[in-house]
This record gives C-alpha cells, structure tokens and sequence, in this order.
C-alpha cells in the first residue's frame, strides 16, 4: 500500500489444547503488545470441531498440505469478537483483528451489527479478516451446505457492507431480500470495517479481493512464495479493474530464535527488507513473551524498534 508505514502484527492464543483455567495469560499479552507499539494483534476462529481433524491437511478443501490443527477436537477455542471486545477494553491503540473468521457462519445482519458495535466501543480498531474454512462438520452443524461456503461468504460481506454504508438498506438475492432496513451505530471507521481476505489465489478468491478487501491474507503455496503470489496477484487485480497498489497484504516473518528460546532480534529483522520490497505491507511474528513482566516489555519494545529501523531501509 504506497506511502502507508509497514505495520508490525502477532497472533495471540485464544485457543488451548486443554482448560487453561482462566485466560489471563491472553490478556496479559494483549496489554504488553499494545504498550510496546505492536500494530496489531489477531484471534482465530473455530465454532464447534467435527471428529476428522486430518482434513485441515487437504489443500482441495481449504487445509494446508502437511498442516496439522493445534488442538484436538475437545481443544478450547474463544469465540473471536467476543474476545477482541474484551481485548479492546484493556488495550488503546493497538488494532484488533480476526485472522480469519469463518464469517459465513453467522448470519450476515447479526455479524454486521457485532462488528460495528466492537469497531465503535474501540474507535475504530478492528480488522475483520474472513476465510471460507476448511471444516465440513462446521457448516453441518450450522445447517448450512459446505460446497455452498464460497457464496455465503459472498453474499455475507455484502450484506455487512450494504447496512454499514447505507442509512436506508435494501438487498436482494435469490435467498435473502430486505428492503427499508436501518442498522445503527455504523461502524467508527469511514467506509465500513476493512475486510481482509484469506485464501490461494484461485478465480473467486481474486475477485473476493477485488470487490471486498482491504488486505489479502495469503494461504497455502501463496504464503510460501510471497514475491510470486504477489506479482500473481497485482496483475489479477488490475485485469479486475482493482488498483492493486492500495491493497495491505500480510506477509510472515522468519523467525530466528536464541538458546533460551527467546527471539534472536537482529537476525530476525534481516527477514524484513526482502518481504517489504516485494509487497508485504502487514508483517506478522510468531514469538514467546518472557514470564517476568519488565523482562517482556524490554524485549518487546526492542522487537518494535528493530522493527521499524528494518522497514524503514526501504520506504
């Protein structure tokens, strides 16, 4: 995205392969991260598990080849927008994101009126990052058709874009039709909650991007081969009338770690450069925090400023 600062994000746990008896730990890391400049923290997403985990590793379906799902099916998993309301009120600036929600699981009015209400009460922190998922049993036990998510997730962001824009709404499709529909508040950000799209680059995932995205959350072979998918995907964009170059788009940094586990900073941050030049925009860092609380905030503060001396060698 031309002239925008490179922005600094990491996921937070919400989830646990067990009870963790209490989640203190999330917000502990929560107020860390936003106290050290950290741009933004993500959740992810799962409502309910089927028993057959295994095809989270089936690219065809939406997995990743050789990936594997961090808890089992009794996994303890935070539902996103609940948790990012209680992130946004003991945290003030750091951006709060879903990364990814499965948005096509929710009806899409509920959803609207949710993520409006969280982007208000944060003034204007919140990134919506959706997904169609991977997971049949999901859509099974929400009665919908898992062959018909790519739609859905269609048809729910427009819906959440129409009653977000619009003081009088009317939509029409084939299966839902309003007319006359008033939804308040709007959402604290102008233009609506940014939606950040996930998935590979395949026909419909492009023209997701090109109608709904403020930032692509690449997936799958795209992720690994960034540069590619990038260049892949600014002509995509172009062809679909889309100005590639205001769209954010997530790229992951290699981490590099030190004997007590910690990360080795200036080793990590040579990673940098190469992921701005081609195109990443929102940098995302897998990393542990120190037990003792002074400890964490001065090596999070020295990741930020490490950071930001990194990006800044090429914008």
């Amino acid at each position: 995205m031309t002239g925008a600062r490179i922005q600094l994000s990491t996921g937070v746990r919400s989830f646990s392969a067990t009870d963790p008896g209490g989640w203190d730990h999330l917000f502990r890391q929560a107020r860390l991260l936003d106290q050290a400049g950290f741009d933004r923290l993500s959740v992810s997403d799962h409502v309910v598990f089927g028993e057959r985990l295994e095809a989270y590793a089936r690219p065809e379906l939406g997995g990743q080849a050789g990936g594997r799902q961090p808890t089992g099916p009794d996994g303890h998993w935070l539902e996103p927008l609940t948790t990012l309301s209680v992130l946004a009120g003991m945290t003030s600036r750091i951006r709060l994101a879903t990364g990814i929600l499965l948005a096509a699981l929710r009806r899409p009015v509920v959803l609207a009126k949710s993520a409006a209400t969280l982007d208000v009460l944060s003034r204007g922190r919140l990134d919506l990052g959706v997904g169609v998922g991977w997971q049949r049993e999901e859509y099974q036990a929400a009665g919908l058709d898992f062959e018909d998510r790519g739609r859905r997730l269609d048809q729910t962001l427009e819906v959440c874009q129409t009653l977000w824009r619009d003081t009088q709404a009317t939509y029409s499709s084939p299966d839902l039709h309003f007319e006359n529909i008033h939804m308040m508040p709007k959402p604290f950000q102008t233009g609506g909650v940014p939606i950040w799209i996930s998935g590979t680059l395949n026909p419909r995932v492009i023209k997701r991007l090109a109608r709904f995205g403020t930032g692509w959350i690449p997936w799958g072979p795209d992720a690994a081969d960034l540069p590619t998918a990038i260049a892949r995907l600014r002509d995509a964009l172009a062809d679909e009338g889309r100005d590639p170059a205001n769209l954010q788009i997530v790229g992951h940094i290699p981490t590099s770690t030190r004997p007590d586990g910690l990360l080795d900073v200036q080793r990590t941050m040579d990673a940098v450069p190469p992921l701005v030049a081609a195109g990443a925009t929102d940098l995302r860092l897998n990393l542990r925090i120190p037990a003792d609380d002074a400890e964490a905030a001065e090596h999070l503060h020295d990741i930020v400023q490490a950071f930001r001396a990194a990006a800044d060698q090429t914008t």
